[in-house]
């Protein structure tokens, strides 16, 4: 078993040196990250911005080939294959990582998955399906991973919703979606208060319009550029760093006094 370093301070605390050092209490040096959804896009991104501010990163996802090949670019990364829609998979997931690296820090629920379709053309084990990932599946690790967190004195877990879980989407029509990252948001709150006087945090990043495999295509369609540009204030679709920030905010010390807020990077979308 792989443990943290137990002689670092406090991540929920101040640095206990005294120093004037904003920029390092965006490390996670020696905190250990689970990322779901880790095989592709926005998870991907998200474990490689986790570990290169120090944190043993935890990737899982369905697709191992494409887990190993990120862990191959990220020294010390631990593969986990996990099918989120299976509680089982998800106790796995939890188990394993607590039995390598020792305890859990920060958990970020990424794995989603949604599909645009008109509701009167939307099958119901298809709802359920989205309901069951993008909800159920984050509600769940949230209860397996809290009490680790609680144990190692604090935490921080970050659920990606979406702009889309504050507004509807039509023209783009996805009610599953819409349903589940509205639930996303108010689920955070609810959760942010029960653990906020055991040393966990919890907010959810609420990301707009950005390249990712279920935007796939947006980026080189024209009519979807059309109607991107025109709609969002910042008229273009989001780049893969620019949700860096955010979640660094969310997961290490320097966000340690946020909890229950939904961080909307949407290029003023929600704004209008």
């Amino acid at each position: 078993m792989s443990t943290p370093d137990s002689n670092l301070p406090d991540p929920t605390g101040p640095d206990p040196s005294g120093a004037l050092d904003p920029l390092g209490a965006f490390r996670l040096d020696g905190r250990v990250a689970v990322v779901t959804g880790a095989s592709s896009g926005l998870g991907a991104r998200f474990a490689r911005v986790l570990h290169a501010v120090g944190a043993s990163v935890v990737l899982a996802a369905r697709r191992r080939d494409r887990l190993e090949a990120l862990a191959g670019e990220l020294p010390g990364a631990f593969v986990v294959e996990a099918d989120l829609s299976l509680a089982d998979d998800r106790e796995r997931l939890v188990a394993e990582t607590i039995e390598h690296f020792g305890a859990i820090h920060v958990l970020v629920n990424n794995a989603g998955v949604g599909s645009a379709v008109a509701v009167e053309d939307e099958e119901l084990d298809w709802f359920r399906h989205v309901m069951e990932i993008n909800v159920t599946a984050l509600w769940h690790l949230s209860k397996l991973a809290a009490p680790s967190m609680i144990a190692a004195g604090g935490g921080a877990i970050v659920n990606v919703a979406s702009m889309l879980g504050h507004v509807g989407s039509t023209p783009v029509k996805q009610a599953n979606y819409c349903a589940s990252k509205g639930a996303v948001v108010n689920l955070t709150r609810e959760l942010a208060l029960q653990w906020a006087r055991k040393g966990i945090t919890v907010n959810a990043l609420c990301p707009g319009w950005f390249p990712s495999e279920m935007t796939a295509g947006m980026e080189s369609d024209e009519g979807s550029q059309l109607f991107v540009t025109r709609n969002t204030p910042i008229p273009r679709m989001g780049h893969d760093h620019e949700l860096d920030g955010a979640l660094l905010l969310l997961a290490s010390r320097a966000g340690t006094f946020i909890t229950g807020q939904n961080l909307l990077v949407d290029g003023g979308w929600t704004a209008r």
